[in-house]
């Protein structure tokens, strides 16, 4: 069990570096500014729970930080979630990547949605 949860967390770490590199990388080609969707999120969960995260460019860094966090979070426990249920099992692999892909895209966006920082009915197909 621990070894399924050592690979599943090594399966999570490698593919929340991928997205960090792809997003990074789209960022420099095009000129984009960063997503404060994270952020976002992230104060509005310190809200509901009562944390302060304190006032002008303290909050914001506090944010900002924050919101990177909790996209580690959604990639590790996407990938250790996975490594424990999966065990020592082969079976549909060339399923498994868009699945865990899927599953951790939810464990940003899900929560994101709830406290409406986001509404994915209004995304568009472009960029």
């Amino acid at each position: 069990m621990v070894r399924s949860a050592a690979r599943g967390l090594l399966a999570g770490a490698t593919g929340t570096v991928v997205l960090n590199l792809v997003t990074y990388g789209d960022m420099a080609w095009r000129g984009r500014p960063s997503s404060g969707m994270p952020a976002e999120t992230a104060d509005r969960l310190a809200g509901h729970a009562g944390i302060e995260l304190g006032d002008g460019e303290e909050k914001a860094s506090r944010e900002e930080a924050a919101g990177a966090l909790l996209g580690y979070v959604a990639g590790l426990g996407t990938g250790l979630l996975y490594g424990l249920l999966r065990g020592r099992r082969d079976r549909a692999v060339w399923l498994t990547g868009p699945l865990l892909a899927a599953a951790a895209m939810a464990a940003s966006d899900l929560p994101a949605t709830a406290l409406g920082v986001t509404d994915p009915r209004e995304w568009s197909g472009t960029a």
